[in-house]
């Protein structure tokens, strides 16, 4: 049952309570070249270190030479950053760095304080580079604001995903990145996380659905004690959820004390569900920082300036990776590699 609806219009989307802000980005990004950027000749048109919107199907954002979002500070909150396509190059104040897209997602915990860049190289010197990705803000209450910064990537080969096959042969998919369903139970996230605690039921769900194929959402967990849960139906035509109609570009609030079936009606659909159980506490937000007073907010302006969370141990304010597969370095050394 849809409690209400409302248009997605540019991002951000709106969102509640335990989540801050979902931003989604979709860039048509040309051939890169040699130094994993467009070619120059095509940046004429754009605002350089300030490109968003652009009418040229891609965005180069805070970018220079590789589009992207340069070295820049957190605090009081986590980042949950799911690549659908195309890839992110991770590097941060810990001194960790990671190549992830294609499926994976990275959770980082700003806590305390971290500063990190995420760039979009464009690896594919003959073809497109198209990047889709969501991030995600997820707060974090009072008691864990200042928990030590934490970084994990979350492969897609190795991300529990819910399939559901009709009796058309039309499937179902739904990406299992926080929150149980059924039999798949998610990997963990961070330890401070808000998504960490038993009584948080905080879901991240990824749908995908061809034409004809449905899924139903069990009942949210924790529904008597104030979990709210939230569509968002990026891609597609429309999906009926229940008896009712959702079209293209809308969002809406659900009813997580029931169960309710999502059916895709013409063409595949593609919607991102979160839900979550309120933290329940004043939030102060300015830029980059999410205090819950404007006191917290001074004080993380100063500690920043003071010690620059640690300082930045890379040569670059926007890092890219060499030409290799995607891999996680940890700080305390340990490599993933994945390709």
């Amino acid at each position: 049952m849809i409690l209400r609806r409302f248009p997605l219009g540019g991002s951000p989307w709106p969102t509640v309570d335990p989540f801050l802000f979902i931003a989604y980005h979709l860039d048509d990004y040309p051939e890169g070249g040699e130094n994993l950027g467009p070619d120059p000749a095509l940046l004429r048109d754009h605002l350089i270190g300030q490109d968003f919107g652009n009418p040229a199907g891609w965005n180069m954002y805070h970018g220079e030479v590789v589009p992207g979002f340069p070295a820049h500070p957190h605090r009081g909150f986590e980042t949950v950053t799911y690549v659908r396509r195309g890839i992110c190059d991770h590097a941060d104040s810990l001194g960790a760095a990671a190549r992830f897209g294609r499926g994976d997602t990275q959770w980082l915990t700003a806590g305390g304080g971290i500063v990190h860049s995420e760039m979009f190289p464009l690896l594919e010197r003959e073809k497109k580079n198209p990047l889709e990705l969501f991030q995600i803000w997820l707060n974090l209450p009072a008691a864990d604001k200042y928990a030590d910064p934490h970084f994990r990537i979350f492969w897609s080969e190795e991300t529990p995903k819910r399939t559901q096959v009709s009796e058309s042969g039309a499937r179902a998919e739904l990406v299992v990145i926080a929150g149980a369903i059924g039999d798949e139970e998610p990997l963990d996230p961070p330890p401070s996380s808000w998504a960490s605690r038993p009584n948080s039921d905080v879901a991240i769900w990824h749908l995908e659905l061809e034409e004809g194929a449905s899924i139903e959402l069990p009942t949210a967990r924790l529904a008597s004690e104030g979990t709210r849960r939230i569509a968002y139906f990026f891609e597609g035509e429309e999906v009926r959820i229940g008896e009712e109609v959702l079209r293209s570009g809308e969002g809406a609030e659900l009813d997580p004390s029931a169960p309710v079936v999502i059916r895709a009606e013409e063409g595949g659909a593609s919607l991102i569900i979160l839900q979550g159980k309120p933290i329940g506490e004043p939030v102060a937000h300015y830029g980059p920082f999410v205090m819950n007073d404007d006191e917290g907010l001074r004080r993380a302006f100063t500690d920043y300036q003071r010690t620059r969370f640690g300082g930045w141990p890379w040569s670059s304010e926007a890092p890219v990776h060499d030409r290799e597969g995607r891999f996680a370095r940890y700080p305390d050394g340990r490599i993933e590699r994945r390709d």
